[in-house]
């Protein structure tokens, strides 16, 4: 389960943790913005020298010199710039990099359970979106805040060196400005997070509408999809329109504050030099920096609503990146034997979802090393249940299961899941080459290896007559092949990984006749001398068993061989009565 919105107060210490490592790139990057600050500031001085020492006191070479001194201030101001800039874009970058990576490994080793509560669509807007905005908030606007931090605390600083009559009269200016920021900057952070969710949304619905084209366009639901999906920009909109709103307002009140005391001062200090208080450079000086100060807090007035908006992206990030895994590797693991039998013993299991239905009920199975063993039973009777207890993407709420004598909970999940070979009913084709397909059963594989499995699996005929060969691209979900086709490369890489335990889930169910005979001869050359559990629907599978096991309502009701249990079972006989006989006959008939 995903874990509720951490305190905003764990957002800046999180994200300081990825910066840690870099600490010597913040450092410098730190010093440049004080060493541009700080010449930036000095122009003060220059503006006062060019009014009192220039223009008042008609001396132009003073006034070359001035000049050039504020060029050279500029040139260093410059260079501090761009240090400070590259220093800070790359951090950004990093930073954000590093998040991804951490959310990414998070990602990777949640259970099935997670993703079945949170749509894909909606981890890859948080993985990509927000990531990217708190990227451009850590490499430009939190930059920009901090150089105008700076340039707030430096100017305020010169100001009372200037003139503390007049310093005084800003600094009663400053809680008016403070207050639209506190009041408003908050309200822009709780409908940025909003926002957010909203886009996450609205990126989940594409992902799932896209993904799935071939359903909607069949049942034809275009026209449904498409006033859905204008629902969700409209909300998308209606989100972001209360946020520009108050960022807006945000933007305006401070501009509209500072400037008001900008020319209340001003006003003051000219009453000054009539009276002689101050000099014409003093004044045109703290007027230099009053600007300054003022364009300052325009700057971080605009950029709050950036780092509102990144706190809020954050926090979706730290969602994903603390959530537990539910599936714990063991503290102290066991090891495998050197060499796997596939021995399987399940003693007293028991599994419940998230509902108080159990799956799976004191099951009691021994398999023993090279059984060939059908699982058969209703739907809902808990056999793919099984397959994921066997390769711990669940964990039995009762029992235990071993492989070769080792309690599974107590291996880890690299090397238990090392053991398996899983050709699902649904073949899974990556948006890859054929040849990286196949390797993904065993990446190390050479291409020779690749094609004598693609040959094994009865696939290399097909691939062959493919544009490119092994090298075809297969297109998203492998949209370019035909079912059959899928499922031969599936089974290539099963082959490839060759594992001591085979799980197949009607690895056939997909396949032509002809296809079909010849991947039933690949998997026979592939089942010796290996366990192999097969969820079973079909007349072939049960016959070829050593051994089937029948499963009702989580319970294993009945085991032994075919004639066997035609003859001691009620429900398997019902079963291959309703499944196994009609085929059989279906197949009689097309052979006549």
């Amino acid at each position: 389960m995903i874990t509720s919105a951490p305190a905003t107060t764990k957002v800046l210490p999180w994200i300081l943790s990825f910066l840690r490592p870099y600490r010597w790139r913040v450092v410098g990057a730190l010093v440049f913005l004080l060493v541009g600050s700080l010449a930036w500031l000095s122009l003060g001085q220059g503006v006062r020298m060019i009014v009192d020492e220039g223009f008042l006191a008609d001396n132009a070479d003073r006034l070359n010199q001035i000049l050039l001194l504020i060029l050279v201030l500029t040139s260093i101001s410059a260079s501090a710039v761009f240090c400070r800039f590259y220093l800070m874009t790359w951090l950004g970058e990093k930073v954000s990099n590093d998040i991804r990576q951490l959310v990414y490994r998070q990602l990777l080793g949640q259970s099935r359970d997670f993703f079945a509560k949170l749509r894909t669509g909606e981890v890859i807007s948080r993985f990509t979106a927000d990531s990217t905005l708190l990227q451009s908030v850590v490499g430009s606007s939190l930059s920009m805040a901090l150089r105008s931090g700076v340039t707030i605390i430096g100017g305020m600083l010169m100001m009372a060196i200037t003139s503390w009559k007049l310093t005084l009269l800003v600094l009663l200016a400053v809680p008016m400005v403070l207050v639209p920021v506190g009041v408003l900057g908050r309200k822009v952070r709780q409908l940025a997070r909003t926002s957010q969710d909203k886009v996450g949304a609205l990126g989940a619905y594409v992902d799932e509408t896209l993904h799935e084209i071939h359903t909607v366009q069949s049942y034809g639901h275009e026209a449904e999809d498409k006033r859905n999906f204008d629902g969700l920009l409209a909300e998308v909109l209606a989100a972001a329109s209360g946020r520009i709103k108050y960022r807006a307002l945000l933007i305006s009140g401070v501009m509209l504050l500072s400037i008001g005391a900008i020319i209340g001062v001003t006003w003051v200090g000219a009453h000054d030099v009539m009276a002689g208080r101050i000099s014409a450079g003093q004044l045109s000086a703290f007027m230099f920096y009053a600007v300054m100060v003022a364009g300052a807090a325009a700057t971080i007035s605009e950029v709050i609503g950036d780092i509102q908006r990144a706190v809020g992206a954050t926090e979706r990030l730290m969602e994903l990146a603390l959530t537990p895994v539910t599936i714990v590797e063991p503290s102290v693991p066991l090891s495998l034997p050197s060499k796997v039998q596939g021995k399987l013993q399940l003693a007293g299991v028991n599994f419940a979802y998230h509902t108080a239905e159990p799956v799976l009920q004191q099951l009691n199975i021994s398999i023993n090393p090279g059984e060939r063993v059908a699982l058969v039973g209703p739907s809902g009777a808990g056999k793919s249940t099984l397959f994921q207890l066997l390769q711990r993407f669940y964990s039995p709420t009762a029992g235990t299961i071993c492989l070769d004598g080792v309690d599974i909970s107590q291996l880890t999940l690299a090397e238990l899941r090392a053991q398996f070979a899983l050709v699902p009913q649904e073949s899974v084709i990556f948006a890859g080459s054929v040849l990286e397909n196949v390797r993904y059963g065993r990446p190390e594989a050479s291409e020779q290896e690749v094609i004598e499995a693609c040959k094994a699996a009865y696939a290399d005929e097909f691939i062959q007559e493919l544009a490119d060969g092994y090298q075809t691209y297969l297109g998203e979900r492998g949209v370019r092949l035909s079912g059959g086709q899928k499922q031969r490369i599936s089974i290539a890489r099963a082959i490839l990984a060759d594992r001591p335990v085979l799980l197949l889930d009607e690895a056939t169910s997909a396949l032509d006749a002809v296809s079909e005979v010849k991947v039933k001869q690949a998997l026979d050359r592939l089942m010796v001398g290996r366990t192999t559990l097969v969820i079973a629907h079909r007349l072939a599978t049960v016959l070829n068993a050593d051994r089937i096991l029948v499963l009702d309502k989580g319970q294993l009701v009945a085991s032994g061989t075919h004639a066997a249990l035609l003859e001691s079972s009620e429900l398997y006989r019902k079963f291959a009565s309703l499944q196994l006989v009609n085929e059989a006959s279906l197949a009689d008939n097309l052979v006549k």
